[in-house]
C-alpha cells in the first residue's frame, strides 16, 4: 500500500522538505503537517503497517532510520541522532521497538 493512498501526496511533500536538513526530524510535526495526526485509528494502522517493513508487528530501529523513505522514496534517512530521539519517545514498554499501540499512541499524541 502507497502512503499516498491513506494521505495526500502534496502534503507528504511539503513535510518532507520541511525537514530535509539532517538532525531537522520532527516526529509530532511531521505527523500534523502529512495530516496523520487527524486521521482514524484505522488509517494510522495502515501507516504503520507500510512502515513496518519486516511485518514483524514492530517497526525497530533499524526500519526507524528509513521512516521517512516510507512516506515517499525520495525521503532522506533519518540520523542516528534523530532515530534514536523517535525510538526513545514512542517505546513506551522499553522493548526497544515500537508496536502499533505505542505508535497510535505516538500520533495521537
Amino acid at each position: 500500500m502507497a502512503m499516498n493512498s491513506i494521505l495526500n501526496a502534496d502534503d507528504i511533500k511539503k513535510a518532507l522538505d520541511t525537514f530535509a536538513v539532517a538532525d531537522s526530524f520532527d516526529f509530532k510535526k511531521f505527523f500534523d503537517m502529512v495530516g496523520l495526526k487527524n486521521k482514524s485509528s484505522d488509517d494510522v494502522k495502515k501507516v504503520f503497517t507500510v512502515l513496518d517493513a519486516d511485518n514483524s508487528g514492530f517497526i525497530e530501529e533499524e526500519e526507524l532510520k528509513f521512516v521517512l523513505k516510507g512516506f515517499a522514496k525520495d525521503g532522506r534517512d533519518l540520523t542516528d541522532k534523530e532515530t534514536k530521539a523517535f525510538l526513545i519517545a514512542a517505546d513506551k514498554d522499553g522493548d526497544g521497538k515500537i508496536g502499533i499501540n505505542e505508535f497510535t499512541w505516538l500520533v495521537k499524541e
